[in-house]
């Protein structure tokens, strides 16, 4: 097959990685195949359905390393999903004639002449891209979709390590480093480190163990107060653990007595479960997104967390601080840099060999960097809480 031209987006949440990835993309093609022009959908899949592209031109590429230093996506993100008509529709996406969003976003692909469609996102944006690609087959076009993984909570099956989610558990860490200062500002003090994600065991448990290990860096002067029983963490809670509030809060209230205050490591998904069910038991309506998720800043899962253990711990004063927005959006670390840069590699040569998948570690296959079939890509991953890493720490911090 000819490839005239390529087109990139990403969606979905921002992740530490979406700059470099495109970054990476764009020196790949330039480095094996130059007279492949590259287009970048803005703001997704949105940009796709509206025609709205970005050209890469000679001064771009000649630049493109430029996008590793930084965080964020340089050609914007949204969280689209192509087959929920009546949002599309809401947004002034796709007309309100019947129109099959899918069909119209391939008519869309067509009219663009893209050849190659190389997607930087999560389970959805990656099996959308699939679904576009089997819908053109169709209409005999050929469409080669190679993806890229990326999620802050690693939770992509079969992929052994997404992009981006390394740098977010360091950056939550040096997060959580200036936000447990806190700890003395007032007796008694409770505070939540709430790590954002629906599925974020993986990174809560992470950005646990490398705070933790920062602490190990330290060297401490309890005779002023300077102690590293308060600045270390006194619980870590992930959706893959069951969590028997009662006895926490009785166990964390020991440390409370003893240390002067308690830091938790709150996964955002944590105990969703419940609260839903506790708002649907007082027949109040469970806002949910494009998706059908949760929406979970409208139910606040620190705060609702914050006033379970308060009163129980004997918290005078109670602080969470969500490390999200700031891990998301920070620049690729050296091991993320690392990885970014084997996928990107494999995904133009993958592209141009007009072999379709999403790039990753297939754990399934003894961990070989491979273009991983579309049906076997799914979301929610969970975190092996039994892993000997996690159970040590937690061990560490009484909690076990």
């Amino acid at each position: 097959m000819t490839i005239r031209r390529v087109a990139l987006l990403t969606a979905g949440g921002f992740a530490p990685c979406l700059s470099s990835a495109v970054g990476g993309l764009i020196e790949r093609y330039t480095q094996v195949a130059p007279e492949v022009e590259i287009i970048a959908y803005k703001h997704g899949y949105q940009g796709l359905l509206t025609g709205d592209y970005i050209t890469v031109t000679d001064e771009v590429r000649a630049k493109a390393a430029l996008l590793h230093e930084f965080g964020g996506s340089p050609i914007g993100n949204s969280r689209v999903k192509l087959t929920n008509t009546t949002d599309l529709i809401a947004r002034g996406l796709v007309p309100d004639d019947g129109t099959d969003p899918l069909a119209f976003a391939a008519e869309r692909l067509t009219a663009d002449g893209v050849d190659v469609l190389h997607t930087i996102g999560g389970d959805d944006t990656n099996t959308t891209a699939a679904d576009l690609a089997a819908h053109l087959e169709k209409t005999g076009h050929h469409l080669v979709v190679v993806g890229l993984p990326k999620t802050i909570d690693n939770d992509i099956v079969p992929i052994r390590q997404s992009l981006g989610a390394m740098t977010a558990a360091d950056q939550g860490a040096r997060f959580a480093a200036n936000v447990l200062a806190e700890h003395n500002s007032g007796s008694r003090m409770l505070i939540i480190h709430e790590v954002m994600g629906r599925n974020c065991g993986w990174l809560t448990a992470a950005t646990a163990k490398a705070y933790r290990e920062w602490l190990d860096t330290r060297e401490w002067l309890p005779e002023i107060g300077l102690s590293r029983q308060a600045w270390d963490i006194h619980g870590v809670y992930v959706p893959e653990m069951d969590l028997d509030i009662d006895a926490e809060a009785s166990r964390l209230k020991t440390v409370m007595d003893e240390v002067g205050n308690v830091n938790i490591f709150l996964s955002e998904g944590a105990g969703v479960s419940d609260i839903v069910a506790l708002m649907e038991r007082n027949g109040e309506e469970v806002p949910r997104d494009a998706f059908g998720h949760v929406r979970l800043n409208d139910i606040n899962p620190g705060a609702w967390f914050g006033k379970q253990f308060a009163e129980k711990v004997g918290a005078q004063k109670v602080l969470v601080q969500k490390s999200g927005y700031f891990s998301r959006s920070a620049a690729a670390n050296e091991a993320d840099l690392a990885l970014i840069a084997q996928m990107t590699t494999m995904a133009v040569d993958a592209a141009l060999a007009g072999t379709p998948g999403v790039i990753g570690n297939d754990e399934e296959r003894g961990d070989e960097l491979r273009p991983i079939e579309f049906e076997r890509i799914a979301g929610h991953k969970p975190f092996d809480a039994s892993a000997p890493w996690y159970q040590t720490m937690l061990s560490e911090i009484g909690q076990i």
